[in-house]
């Protein structure tokens, strides 16, 4: 379908757009208060929006090639956000809509947007379930565009903000603030650092002329909202409970060092742990979009430890990244092949502790291991799983001489 074939009135529409991103490091370390390395990708999502004449609203996917329709009076029956969304979802139709209704909803409950009918049309050549940020940059994509037609304004990251709200609240997947902010802030050809405590933007980093950071599709769809991920992410929040309830406060996993979790925490931390025993014991988390289910074993000691390590490794590849010598990365194989192996080397890391929390996949580590057989002297220096696990892209290191320094 043609855009101006489906809007009521064409000629008031409005559009804005937003890139999806490769997650370099970090991942979902992103919620135990981080440093992650994010990467604008070229894919984009576009939504064009237009006012109707009427009360209803309807929504267009080129994705899914198909249109959900609703109209304001479902605002009026569900006055509560969370449970709108779940009504949405329960709609044909109403589980991809609703990241993009639930970015008007929250308008039209949080800053009084006027509930209006309207058109929506989502163009996207961004891989849905592939890791990266597809339902991020739609939110951010629709938001910008709704901040258009209402002349709304937004400062600092209040959009990325009420964005993650959407998919936590409204969606229902228990995403962290990353993937908002990365599709957001992004630049191209540069690495965005953020400091996930929780939304400190710091100034994107220019990937040296030469390195190369892509992605390989694993062919295996992933879901943030999916168990794997949701276990994951509540067994730190688990091992966080512990530490405080133990030691001292600890406000983010990752303020703890490597150093210090190993020698005073991890003895005390469970390696499994029955969901309605830790709740015996320990009573509730302190994460309001995750659950401890009675019935699930959480894998608590390594899912605790992985943010804090990540965090380390963040920290040593942006480090060592800014230190870069792009002449004598291109003239000297010694020093390329050094450096950029031991770049390489904390991608690695990551995976292995992806796989180890229960995060990886057959076809992602098989896309690990072959560019580990490729080797250094082919250009391929590093690999990992990426975002949120469990399948979708792998984000690998590799290095071409440039031209100009043939």
């Amino acid at each position: 379908m043609v855009f101006s074939d489906f809007f009521q009135t064409p000629a008031a529409v409005v559009a804005a757009s937003a890139s999806g991103r490769l997650d370099v490091l970090g991942g979902i370390a992103d919620y135990s208060g981080a440093l992650v390395l994010q990467m604008p990708i070229d894919q984009k999502t576009t939504v064009r929006i237009a006012l109707r004449n009427d009360a209803q609203i309807r929504i267009f996917s080129t994705h899914e090639s198909a249109v959900f329709k609703t109209d304001t009076a479902i605002f009026l029956k569900y006055l509560d956000y969370q449970i709108l969304g779940e009504a949405v979802r329960k709609l044909p139709n109403g589980d991809w809509a609703s990241y993009v209704l639930g970015c008007y909803a929250i308008l039209v409950l949080e800053r009084k947007v006027a509930l209006v009918g309207l058109d929506f049309f989502v163009d996207s050549d961004i891989p849905v379930g592939k890791g990266l940020s597809s339902s991020a940059a739609l939110e951010v994509a629709t938001l910008k565009a709704l901040q258009q037609l209402f002349d709304l304004t937004f400062e600092g990251t209040q959009l990325p903000t009420l964005a993650q709200r959407v998919e936590n609240q409204f969606v229902g997947a228990p995403c962290g603030l990353m993937d908002q902010l990365a599709c957001y802030f992004g630049k191209p050809n540069h690495l965005l650092p953020i400091v996930c405590q929780p939304d400190l933007v710091q100034s994107p980093v220019a990937i040296p002329q030469g390195v190369q950071l892509y992605s390989i599709d694993s062919g295996v769809r992933h879901a943030v909202g999916g168990a794997p991920y949701g276990e994951v992410r509540t067994a730190a929040f688990m091992g966080k409970t512990i530490i405080n309830q133990t030691c001292h406060g600890v406000d983010y996993l990752c303020n703890i060092s490597p150093e210090t979790f190993e020698n005073q925490h991890a003895m005390l931390l469970p390696a499994r742990i029955l969901g309605a025993d830790f709740l015996q014991q320990y009573g509730s988390i302190n994460d309001p979009v995750s659950v401890v289910c009675p019935h699930t074993i959480y894998q608590v000691r390594v899912c605790t430890q992985h943010p804090i390590y990540e965090n380390r490794r963040v920290k040593l590849f942006l480090e060592r990244l800014q230190k870069l010598d792009e002449e004598r990365l291109a003239k000297d194989k010694s020093y390329r092949q050094t450096q950029l192996a031991a770049l390489g080397s904390l991608m690695y890391a990551a995976h292995a502790s992806y796989s180890a929390c229960g995060l990886g996949h057959p076809k992602t580590d098989a896309i690990v291991q072959h560019v580990r057989e490729a080797s250094v002297d082919a250009g391929q220096y590093g690999a990992k799983i990426t975002g949120g696990g469990s399948g979708g892209t792998v984000c690998v290191l590799a290095y071409q001489v440039p031209p100009t320094f043939w």
